[in-house]
């Protein structure tokens, strides 16, 4: 896609993990296409650092409302921890094209409200689902059509520990946050759980933020970047150890893809694992197609695919690799150059709604294992089946 001539002014509002390790040394890399104006972030400390390693140029403020007032800002890049729905639709309201981080919101209603809020405002909302845009993923969407009837879906996911996969990165630590200001956030997030699953026990509302919206949802999207889609339902889902208060559990999920495969979504936390892993592989009658995703944190980390055939007596193995530049530049890219035409973004609003709707599918399934009551828009979707 052609970027129109003219750089985006952008803010970023959120100077944690994700904004040092990739967000802004990608910001950075791209400086043809984005001016940086702004750095914003709750914590003083944290903010002022952050903003002079990056220059004169950049201000620092620690007001969100500073930076949707802003005539010199264009767009945003919301890289706060947990939801971003509130801080997206008011960043729309003021005029900003949105690129948000995941999760973007906790419920469907909140997903079609801010899908529709871009459209009225005219302005583009995408959502940071960077596996969407590897270059390796875009492959795999294309060689599928050379298996015949896929048979099973299978995603593995073992994932560390954030600390020792940024170690290497020296992130400014600072974490001067107004603690009202966080409960105020929690509580929003702990109303907005409700609405999507009902009065469910504490430890599975934290279960569907931190683990499914905050991590699994990233599965779904690929799957939905591959063509695969998602499952209407889950037959089967499983985790362990029950969701407690300081690590979350492993997650076992079984559904039908169509009329003829299986998906199986294994997410295993495995704190102290050497490094995160990805892998999607497809199995059908003729073949298989492996993917294996590049680790987060690491603007230069390269995904792979394997593709596996057999066409009568002839065989065919093939593996590709993705280059030096992945999912995180390709998403800054698009994002570039839908702000400066107007093209709606690959990864929006609308596939938000249709992963919640599956991640609340998994909430339900195991509702029943547990002998849970599930209500919200999961158990809306009980009542007339998974329909989004």
């Amino acid at each position: 896609m052609t970027v129109a001539p003219g750089r985006t002014r952008i803010a970023v509002i959120g100077a944690g993990t994700i904004a040092q390790s990739v967000h802004l040394p990608g910001l950075q890399r791209l400086s043809a296409l984005f001016d940086l104006r702004v750095v914003c972030d709750l914590s003083p400390s944290r903010t002022r650092e952050v903003a002079g390693r990056l220059g004169p140029d950049v201000r620092a403020t620690n007001d969100p409302d500073e930076v949707l007032a802003a005539e010199d800002v264009d767009a945003v890049l919301l890289a706060t921890t947990g939801s971003h729905g509130p801080l997206a639709g008011a960043a729309l309201r003021a005029g900003k094209h949105v690129l948000s981080e995941k999760p973007l919101c906790f419920t469907v209603r909140e997903a079609r409200e801010l899908e529709a809020q871009a459209a009225r405002s005219h302005r583009v909302l995408q959502v940071g689902y960077m596996k969407m845009y590897d270059p390796v993923v875009e492959e795999a969407s294309k060689r599928l059509c050379e298996l015949d009837q896929p048979r099973l879906v299978r995603v593995t996911v073992l994932h560390p520990a954030d600390a020792p996969q940024v170690a290497h990165l020296r992130l400014v630590r600072h974490n001067d946050v107004d603690p009202e200001l966080m409960a105020r956030s929690r509580k929003q997030e702990e109303e907005r759980t409700v609405e999507a699953l009902g009065a469910v026990p504490a430890g599975l509302g934290r279960f569907y933020r931190q683990v499914l919206c905050g991590s699994v949802v990233h599965e779904l999207s690929v799957l939905r970047a591959l063509g695969t889609g998602l499952p209407r339902y889950f037959e089967d889902v499983t985790v362990w150890p029950w969701p407690g208060e300081k690590e979350p559990p492993c997650l076992l999920a079984v559904g039908p893809l169509g009329p003829a495969a299986q998906l199986v979504l294994s997410w295993n936390w495995l704190p102290d694992h050497p490094e995160y892993s990805e892998e999607v592989a497809i199995f059908a009658r003729n073949g298989r197609l492996r993917v294996s995703m590049a680790p987060p944190y690491l603007l230069e980390a390269r995904s792979s695919l394997r593709l596996e055939r057999a066409d009568s007596e002839l065989r065919s193995d093939t593996t590709f690799y993705g280059g030096r530049e992945g999912g995180f530049l390709r998403q800054l890219e698009d994002f570039a150059a839908c702000t400066q035409s107007g093209t709606p973004p690959r990864s929006g609003a609308a596939g938000v709604a249709e992963d919640l709707a599956c991640l609340q599918g998994v909430v339900a399934a195991l509702g029943r294992r547990l002998d849970v009551t599930v209500g919200g828009e999961a158990g809306e979707q009980l009542v007339r089946g998974i329909d989004i």
